[in-house]
C-alpha cells in the first residue's frame, strides 16, 4: 500500500539507512537510525534532547562519550541471540567505531532526565519466549521498562520463525489510562535470506478505530521501516522459510511503561495457546553464557 507510515530501506543519507526522528515521523518522542560502517570507520553524533540506546545489529564496535569507551562484541547477525548495547544519555557527545565494519541502530526517545554512560552485557539481556503454535516468538527485553532503567524509551527486539505470526493478537497503545499506556512506536525489520540466498520478506499491519482511523499494509524486507503512531498493530507475518527480526522502539505521554489492549475480536486467542506447545525451532539461538 505504501503508505506515509512505510519508510522503505536506505532512505536516509549514508551513512544512516535509517533516520527517523519525531519530526519526520510527525510525533514528540521516538526517533530511530541506522547506521552502516565500513572496516575502521566511525560516526560521531550528540544525543541532544534524547537518550540513545547504541544496538549492534551485525559486526562490533566502541561507543565513546566523554572520557569512557564500552567495547560491543556484538553478533553477526539479529538471529545470533542477544547483544550487549551502550546507554548514551541526553546532551552527551559520543562516536561509534566499528574496526571489522557493521550496522548499529541507534534507538533514541526525548529524555527530561540526564542519565549516565552505561554498558549492559548481552548475557544481561532477558530472553522470552512468548506465544505458542505458529504464533511463537522469541523477545529480547533489552531495554523494557522492567529490565533496564531509562527516562522514557522502551525498546526490545522480537525474532519469529518462517510461517508464524506475531504481534498478534494485534493491540493497541495510544491512549495514557488505567490499562493503556500512550506510546509511538518504530517497528525496523530485517529479514533472514533463504537457505540458496533468496532474500526473504514478510507482512506488517496497522489499523485504526472509527473515532482513530489508521490503514496500513506493507510487505516489508530488510531494513524497512513502519511506524505506529497510534491504533492497532499486528500481525507481523514472516513468510514461510524466512525467519523475521523486528527492532521496537517507543516512547510516550505517560509513565514509561508498556500497557496494551487486544483487539477485543481477536483476544480469545491468547486461551488457545495454553494447549499448543511453543515452536521447537525456539529459541533460534541460545542466551549467552556469563
Amino acid at each position: 500500500m505504501n503508505s506515509k507510515y512505510y519508510i522503505p530501506t536506505r532512505s536516509a543519507t549514508a551513512p544512516l539507512t535509517v533516520d527517523v526522528t519525531p519530526e519526520s515521523a510527525g510525533w514528540t518522542k521516538s526517533s530511530l537510525f541506522v547506521v552502516e560502517l565500513g572496516a575502521g570507520e566511525a560516526i560521531t553524533r550528540r544525543s541532544g534532547e534524547d537518550e540513545i540506546i547504541v544496538v549492534p545489529l551485525s559486526g562490533s564496535a566502541a561507543v565513546a562519550s566523554g572520557h569512557r569507551s564500552f567495547e560491543l562484541a556484538g553478533r553477526a547477525s539479529v538471529f545470533d541471540g542477544p547483544s550487549d548495547f551502550a546507554y548514551v544519555g541526553r546532551d552527551s557527545e559520543f562516536t561509534v567505531t566499528s574496526a571489522p565494519g557493521g550496522r548499529f541502530a541507534l534507538c533514541g526517545a526525548r529524555a527530561a532526565t540526564t542519565l549516565p554512560f552505561r554498558y549492559v552485557p548481552a548475557a544481561d539481556v532477558a530472553v522470552e519466549l512468548r506465544g505458542a503454535g505458529n504464533c511463537s516468538r522469541q523477545v529480547h527485553n533489552f531495554g523494557t521498562a522492567d529490565a533496564f532503567e531509562a527516562d522514557s524509551i522502551i525498546a526490545c527486539e522480537v525474532i519469529t520463525p518462517g510461517g508464524n505470526w506475531s504481534s498478534y493478537p494485534a493491540h493497541k497503545h495510544d491512549e495514557n489510562s488505567e490499562n493503556e499506556s500512550q506510546l509511538e512506536e518504530i517497528y525496523y525489520f530485517e529479514i533472514a535470506d533463504g537457505p540458496d540466498g533468496s532474500p526473504g520478506f514478510g507482512y506488517h499491519r496497522v489499523y485504526g478505530t472509527p473515532e482513530r482511523p489508521i490503514e496500513v499494509l506493507e510487505e516489508v524486507r530488510s531494513g524497512d521501516v513502519v511506524l505506529v503512531p497510534h491504533g492497532y498493530h499486528g500481525p507481523s507475518i514472516a513468510a514461510p522459510g524466512y525467519h523475521m527480526y523486528y527492532l521496537n522502539v517507543m516512547a510516550g505521554s505517560g509513565e514509561r511503561t508498556w500497557k496494551i489492549c487486544d483487539d477485543p475480536a481477536h483476544t480469545w486467542l491468547r486461551g488457545s495457546w495454553e494447549h499448543q506447545d511453543i515452536d521447537p525451532r525456539l529459541p533460534l539461538h541460545e542466551r549467552p553464557a556469563r
